[in-house]
């Protein structure tokens, strides 16, 4: 059932101050000037390209990287002149992880906002200068549109919930607004509209970056059904049960699904996601080969686990200018002449990077640890927030106070213990401040991945000029300590580091004590260690990796036949071989007109009867069409008709006709394997809430269709092992399927069962010339191989039409398929409706 969360996105037309966008022309450059909600994904069913598998391109690769900022720096000309002046942004990532890549083989395009609002009557001229120049294509959204999208949705809804802020209370944190989510929608459109004006679909690799585009990949896959498009998130992906309090929470999934690789940067948020694929789409992964993939109608998408670096070279580079050995020096006189130590935390001056919780530990530490008093000063760096709102307020007013009263009951004069800088600080000055540094604190409560221990570890490495400043000999072993949040995405990646709990103030007060106190030779190991780790994985190994990946996520676009299905942001994309087809009703109808003995075998649940049925009896309306089919004396159907043949238990027992005996398609078998089996499935049942046990004749079957979906995989590859163990020796088979784990006699299948049908009517001089096997699951796909590869075989009569059809667009061995029971059901009353006609007559 469709929650009432779900927003086709023709609705978002009915809006209060609404109005069209115009249409993007497809040229650079490109002037957006009308403020409103976009009105429609499905806008132009006619610019959705269907992909040639046979074209090609000479040109080198290109890469559009896709975020909401370009990594530009704007500024208006000197001259007060209305002209303005654009420079790369060398401190943000998107410019980094080109420079990390380098090489000519690569052309990088860029598509973002500009920090600067441009004046419609110039975004003409920026637009073309930024092309040509940076080969940037600026977003221009106008103001109160973005306001909306990201100070509203991304900042005050889906910044929070990601960092686990439920909005309890309109206080803490945004609640849902869906005006907002509208404007997000239409924002992330606009920036649709702008990659279409310079990709070639068939050849560039879209990268999309972070929370502001979750649903572009949806706008992108349905314009371009082969698009190559990956996609990483930069900040923590919650668990589900802070997730799927979101109200739209299925059609953001739903969208990152439409990329081929989508990135994180830890294990847990990776988790995070897979657990809410699972539980709220169905949508099950994979693990082949390392690498871990979902199947999402037909198309495998990737999933990435793979911590950003830093910029190695820049670094360094900001190392070596003489203004930071220039800083450093004032830094040394400052402290390190006086006899203090300094301890330094650099943070965003916003509520989850736990600013006030270190200041606590400080004031803790220096009343544990009175002879610190004097000789240790921390040093808090708080850039300006990203966002703005009454949360910022209250952070900074709280640090403000707590720095006040630290220096007020612990300071003496011309020492304060902690010392708060809150202006933007140059790059080379907070560079200065990591090389003088003893101990790096980072001790958010929630952060994506936060790179400053990586930066604070390769500046404490230093170069030869620092060391002269410093005083040290360029053979002695360099140190750095680190003090890191458990919440933190480096955390993992730094196993030297003191991790510690930031809620706990006592233990991070300990952690900054042991720190100071810790051996030169243990610290310098830790440093050694780490250092190793950040040279090695910086940003050009993490975008290196990335794209490979994707390329080989890939690769096997242009062999399979790509279409979209669904409106709105439920839309997807299908893609299946390219012989694989949709079975119509005019050609299944001509081709059982035309033929002679038929042979009709089916599935039930799944297939005639839906998976999910309570009830599991056949209606009425299914009795009818199957008996119509059955007066047919040269009708053989397998599926409780007077002359219907039943298959039972995979085909283990089989009957052509209502009143006749049932017979065994395989030597009867001894069940005494249950007594070892039984027990062992009543133990698993009793520890998973929600499964149940099916005992069969022959077979043995454990459910967990009700239980916990992460729980109940757990549980069946456990139970999987166990009967796998104890059964060793009977003369069964252990195998799992969707929601279940089975054990069923050897040597056992619905293909043998086909096998046998289609033997058997040959004796009879019944070899079928029509064939129509219908099935829904794994277990049907040994029935469709059999049909497939008698087609040739004395079994069938020549020339058979042979019609093998799976429930669902999906990979499969069957040729056709039908997309659920409902077609399915209206497909066999069509043949029942020609049945009768051919009887009568």
């Amino acid at each position: 059932m469709m929650s009432r969360s779900y927003s086709n996105l023709l609705d978002l037309a009915s809006g209060e101050n609404q109005s069209s966008f115009t249409r993007m022309s497809r040229r650079i450059p490109r002037i957006m000037t009308v403020s409103g909600i976009m009105s429609d994904i499905d806008d132009d069913s006619s610019e959705s390209v269907y992909s040639d598998p046979s074209s090609s391109s000479t040109q080198r690769d290109r890469i559009i990287v896709v975020a909401n900022q370009l990594p530009i720096k704007v500024h208006r000309k000197n001259d007060n002149s209305k002209g303005w002046m654009f420079s790369w942004d060398e401190d943000l990532l998107l410019h980094q992880l080109k420079d990390g890549l380098g090489g000519d083989d690569i052309e990088f395009f860029y598509v973002g906002c500009l920090k600067e609002d441009i004046h419609p009557s110039e975004q003409d001229e920026v637009s073309q200068i930024l092309l040509e120049t940076f080969k940037c294509v600026p977003t221009f959204v106008p103001p109160d549109l973005f306001s909306k999208y990201y100070h509203g949705f991304c900042k005050q809804q889906l910044w929070p919930l990601f960092h686990y802020m439920l909005p309890l209370s309109p206080d803490l944190g945004g609640r849902f607004n869906r005006s907002l989510w509208q404007a997000y929608v239409s924002v992330n459109k606009i920036f649709a509209d702008r990659i279409m004006e310079v990709i070639n679909p068939e050849e560039d690799f879209v990268w999309v970056h972070d929370y502001h585009l979750m649903v572009l990949p949806t706008f992108l896959r349905k314009r371009f059904n082969r698009v190559k498009l990956g996609f990483f998130l930069h900040s923590p992906f919650p668990s589900s049960e802070i997730y799927k309090t979101l109200p739209i929470r299925e059609e953001l999934l739903r969208a990152l699904l439409n990329s081929d690789l989508i990135g994180f940067h830890t294990f847990d948020y990776a988790r995070h996601f897979l657990s809410c694929c699972s539980r709220m789409l169905g949508v099950s992964y994979e693990s082949k080969r390392g690498y871990i993939g979902l199947e999402y109608y037909g198309r495998t998408v990737s999933i990435k686990i793979l911590p950003v670096g830093i910029h190695m070279g820049q670094l360094q580079s900001v190392l070596s200018l003489p203004e930071t050995e220039a800083k450093v020096g004032e830094l040394i006189k400052q402290f390190s002449a006086q006899g203090r130590t300094m301890l330094l935390g650099v943070d965003d001056m916003d509520i989850f990077k736990g600013i006030s919780l270190k200041l606590l530990a400080m004031e803790q530490m220096l009343l544990q640890h009175p002879e610190k008093q004097g000789k240790v000063v921390l040093v808090q760096i708080a850039n300006p927030a990203r966002g703005k709102g009454k949360d910022v307020k209250e952070v900074q007013d709280e640090t403000f106070a707590t720095v006040k009263r630290i220096n007020e009951t612990f300071g003496e004069p011309g020492y304060d213990p902690v010392i708060l800088i809150d202006r933007p600080l140059k790059f080379y000055e907070r560079v200065a401040y990591y090389v003088v540094a003893e101990c790096c604190l980072v001790t958010a409560v929630r952060d994506g991945m936060n790179l400053i221990p990586y930066e604070y570890i390769i500046s404490r490495q230093g170069n030869e000029k620092l060391d002269k400043v410093l005083g040290l000999e360029s053979s002695t072993p360099k140190k750095s300590m680190l003090v890191v949040s458990e919440f933190i995405g480096c955390s993992p990646s730094l196993s030297g580091a003191i991790r510690v709990n930031p809620w706990n103030t006592d233990a991070v007060a300990e952690a900054m004590e042991c720190a100071l106190v810790m051996v030169e030779q243990e610290k310098q190991l830790r440093h050694e260690k780490h250092y190793k780790y950040v040279s090695t994985h910086d940003v050009a190994y993490w975008a290196r990796s990335f794209l490979q990946d994707l390329e080989r996520t890939c690769k096997d676009h242009m062999r399979r036949r790509c279409w979209g299905i669904g409106f709105g942001l439920s839309f997807r994309v299908v893609a299946l071989d390219l012989n694989f087809r949709k079975l119509a009703m005019e050609h299944i109808v001509s081709a059982y007109k035309r033929t002679t003995t038929k042979a009709i075998l089916l599935d039930y649940d799944g297939t005639l009867m839906p998976q999910n049925s309570i009830d599991k009896k056949p209606s009425s309306k299914t009795l009818e069409i199957l008996d119509s089919l059955c007066r047919d004396k040269n009708n053989m159907v397998f599926m409780s008709c007077e002359k219907l043949g039943i298959a039972a238990e995979h085909g283990y027992f089989l009957r052509t006709k209502r009143d006749e005996e049932w017979e065994t398609c395989v030597p009867a078998v001894e069940c005494s394997w249950k007594q070892i089996a039984d027990p062992v499935m009543k133990h698993y049942t009793d520890a998973t809430d929600g499964s149940v046990i099916e005992d069969k004749e022959t077979a043995m079957v454990w459910c967990y269709e009700d239980a916990d979906p992460d729980f109940g995989s757990c549980q069946a590859k456990e139970l999987l092992d166990h009967l796998e163990s104890v059964l060793a020796n009977e003369p069964v088979t252990v195998k799992s399927g969707q929601n279940i784990v089975e054990v069923k006699p050897q040597g056992v299948s619905k293909g043998i069962v086909a096998k046998r049908l289609l033997h058997s009517m040959q004796e009879k001089g019944m070899s079928p010339d029509f064939v129509l096997c219908i099935g829904d699951d794994r277990s049907d796909e040994d029935m469709f191989e059999v049909i497939m590869s008698s087609v040739a075989a004395p079994s069938m009569a020549p020339s058979a039409e042979v019609f093998a059809c799976t429930v669902g667009r999906k990979p499969s061995k069957a040729k056709y398929y039908l997309d659920d029971t409902v077609e399915i059901v209206r497909l066999m009353q069509g043949l029942a409706s020609v049945a009768e006609q051919m009887v009568t007559v």
